[in-house]
């Protein structure tokens, strides 16, 4: 359950980074709205996780999802430029993260 936690989490963190840009430096009331939501939504689950795991996968599993999501996102929705390079890049994130998970641990 713990798991699954955190990976709401990052795609929170997905949402909150988002929102932040949305916002334009928080002038815009309903992304700076969502990105307060989505940022409390985020910590908390991540929060709540750390109580039965380890700190150092689980934050790197939040922010990988978090990272690659919000890359994906600004490719797919806001117009950021698409390019082999961050393409393999966000393939490497997604290895490292789900390296960490396997190599154990302990939950």
């Amino acid at each position: 359950m713990a798991w699954f936690l955190v990976i709401i989490a990052g795609l929170l963190e997905t949402g909150f980074a988002v929102c932040l840009k949305l916002s334009h430096g928080f002038t815009k009331v309903w992304p700076t709205v969502g990105f307060a939501c989505f940022a409390l939504g985020s910590f908390g689950l991540l929060t709540t996780s750390l109580k039965t795991l380890d700190v150092g996968p689980a934050y790197a599993v939040w922010t990988g999802i978090g990272a690659a999501g919000t890359a994906i996102v600004g490719m797919v929705w806001l117009g950021d430029t698409v390019s082999a390079l961050k393409l393999i890049s966000i393939s490497l994130v997604l290895i490292g993260v789900v390296g960490l998970q396997l190599s154990g641990s302990g939950h």
